[in-house]
């Protein structure tokens, strides 16, 4: 059997797409006719954020812009960099465009740097120093600087599809001595990178190293189950059985079944589901499905997710046990929940009313002048604090019911106070 070439350098890096041809996936910004291809055919380039999943090809975009547009090409990982790494890349950009070249700055998990280390891009982006590209696994909306968003354009990469992962296999088993795969290994190592090449190509990496130490000529379903055992047991943190466990989670919580509950946020752990990923899902069920039933759910999830942070796995992960058992337990409602979804539905097809008179600030004479505010009675000033018959809602809304309280928990005696304030408002005036 061969041994590796190269091998100092990762097969994920050897296998880097060197144009744009040779990128698999992402065709609904690099087809014909596509925004980022329209990008890289204008000549150029122009700040953007790449936001996706780990391992669809952010860097290799970023790198591939670079090589389109002549320019050099910094990369700073605001992981493992700072401010020193910022200042570093003002200067080199300086100097190169003193030599009449253009620069890119790359900066991968762009999220992990605050706001102040976002800003110091700021001036130079506006003075066309450099070209600035961010790569981010989170959602840039609460991530990225709403200064430094405002000045770029957001690409949303999507996971690679199993063929696309497919061909990325193909591609390497071409410009690899190493053994094949048969195909049942090739589905199980496809299903396993979940769409991710990096992850995909490192796998296969650790297995062709090993089958050549064995002598291995096939790769084989059970050859890979006993080199990878334990890791290719578990599933995938983004496939269809991921999502379908979290529902069965999710379900078990709303049906009060604390024991199902936990055994289904126990099965997720040991599939290497991230601790971090289930407190947030925790959060949403205590909105979601408890709501004001019980709101000391909501601070229980919250605390729950905190108290794994100081204490990481996997002494954490029982403060997330204790928590969805919790949950189970706790009264149900969803009545905030459909209530939310009513608005947003209610606003979506609505026109947009103005707010009457009587609820506008009127900070200056000319809008007092212009009755703004005018009539409006100040709640504290009426017995026990309300000031029945009151309109807060738009003209022509005044009978809008959204929220209903269900009679569980805590909503028992919420419902029983909207039943009177609501026989209040209905007196005549």
């Amino acid at each position: 059997m061969p041994q590796p070439k190269n091998n100092h350098i990762p097969l994920a890096e050897r296998l880097r797409p060197k144009t744009l041809g040779e990128v698999v996936g992402q065709q609904h910004l690099l087809g014909e006719g596509m925004a980022l291809r329209v990008a890289f055919d204008s000549g150029q380039p122009h700040s953007c954020i790449l936001w996706g999943p780990p391992g669809v090809g952010k860097t290799t975009i970023a790198r591939l812009m670079a090589n389109a547009f002549d320019a050099q090409f910094i990369t700073i990982s605001a992981t493992l960099g700072g401010v020193k790494d910022i200042r570093e890349a003002v200067e080199q950009a300086s100097i190169w465009q003193g030599q009449g070249k253009q620069t890119i700055v790359f900066v991968d998990e762009v999220h992990r740097f605050n706001k102040s280390q976002q800003d110091a891009f700021l001036p130079h982006v506006e003075s066309g120093l450099f070209t600035f590209i961010g790569a981010t696994t989170e959602n840039p909306s609460f991530e990225v600087n709403s200064a430094l968003l405002s000045r770029a354009a957001v690409y949303v990469l999507q996971a690679l599809s199993s063929e696309d992962l497919e061909q990325i296999m193909a591609v390497a088993g071409m410009n690899t001595a190493y053994a094949a795969i048969d195909n049942i290994a090739k589905q199980k190592l496809i299903a396993y990178a979940d769409g991710d090449a990096r992850r995909l190509l490192n796998t296969l990496e650790t297995l062709y190293v090993a089958a050549a130490n064995e002598k291995i000529s096939t790769i084989t379903d059970t050859w890979l189950n006993k080199v990878l055992g334990e890791r290719m047991r578990r599933y995938d943190k983004g496939g269809e059985q991921f999502y379908d466990t979290i529902s069965a989670l999710h379900k078990s919580v709303r049906g009060s079944d604390p024991d199902a509950a936990l055994y289904w946020l126990v099965r997720m752990l040991d599939g290497g589901a991230d601790p971090r990923y289930m407190a947030r899902r925790m959060i949403r069920m205590a909105s979601e499905d408890i709501g004001l039933a019980d709101p000391r759910a909501l601070t229980m999830a919250l605390d729950a997710a905190n108290t794994y942070e100081r204490l990481g796995s996997p002494e954490g992960e029982l403060t997330l046990a204790q928590c969805v058992v919790y949950l189970a337990m706790a009264p149900k409602s969803n009545a905030v929940y459909k209530a939310y979804k009513a608005v947003k539905a209610h606003i979506k097809k609505d026109g947009t009313r103005p707010v009457p008179m009587h609820l506008r600030n009127a900070p200056t004479q000319l809008m007092k002048d212009l009755d703004y505010g005018k009539g409006y009675r100040y709640a504290h000033d009426e017995a026990d604090g309300f000031a029945a018959g009151e309109q807060y809602l738009p003209d022509g809304m005044k009978d809008a019911l959204f929220y209903e309280p269900v009679e569980r928990g805590l909503e028992i005696k919420i419902a029983a106070k909207l039943r009177e304030l609501r026989a209040l408002n209905a007196k005549p005036l």
